[in-house]
């Protein structure tokens, strides 16, 4: 794949590939859970066939999706480890939401509300997955009392809820910093955008002499 003379590498094919893999396997889980959550929502069973098979692929879709954040934690974690510049980021968080990127502390590849998404999902998802597997009747269901269905639902409901509110701030805040969809839809970023919005990242490219990682097949 090629790319914009002066492109800064900001993520690999197959980190992008795990990512929307990951991504598109959430949307679906969202879809089919909330037409089972409450009759409100039921019309989205539609988009799945109704609502017998939205009920039967929900839980195979939350397998793929714990297998690719799997994969995820293992390409993402190092970049995701909280250092001290993610303090001093979060107490400049009114200068974020104002754009006041001059005022605002520099950071390295992830600021600290990317590594807040990161960490949230970490413990979200395998959470979904243990009470989601509790709840499958057909394969778990003889194996699991009444209470520990019921309390197994109401921690799996918790957690959807949670997990959709931390994937709105996500989203919004992809949207929100111009380029920032890019970096993960075809790749790269330029330099600019680098200096505004990560620049101890972008230093550390230029005393390796680095555009960042090559992707890989």
């Amino acid at each position: 794949m090629s790319y914009p003379k002066g492109a800064l590498i900001r993520n690999s094919t197959s980190e992008r590939i795990n990512h929307w893999i990951t991504a598109g396997c959430f949307v679906l889980l969202v879809l089919s859970g909330l037409s089972m959550f409450h009759p409100i929502f039921y019309w989205l069973a539609a988009l799945f066939g109704g609502g017998q098979w939205a009920r039967a692929v929900h839980p195979w879709i939350g397998l793929v999706l714990a297998a690719s954040y799997l994969g995820m934690i293992v390409q993402f974690w190092r970049d995701n480890i909280p250092d001290g510049d993610d303090v001093a980021w979060l107490k400049a968080v009114p200068q974020v939401l104002t754009n006041d990127e001059e005022h605002v502390p520099e950071v390295g590849k992830l600021n600290a509300g990317q590594k807040g998404v990161f960490w949230s999902m970490t413990l979200l998802v395998p959470t979904l997955l243990v009470s989601g597997l509790l709840i499958w009747e057909v394969y778990f269901g003889a194996a699991t009392s009444i209470p520990t269905q019921r309390g197994a639902a109401l921690v799996h409901s918790f957690a959807a809820v949670a997990a959709i509110l931390v994937w709105i701030v996500h989203v919004y805040a992809a949207i929100w910093v111009s380029g920032s969809m890019r970096a993960m839809t075809q790749g790269w970023v330029t330099p600019g955008w680098a200096w505004r919005h990560h620049r101890k990242w972008l230093r550390s490219l230029v005393d390796t002499g680095s555009p960042g990682p090559r992707p890989r097949a």
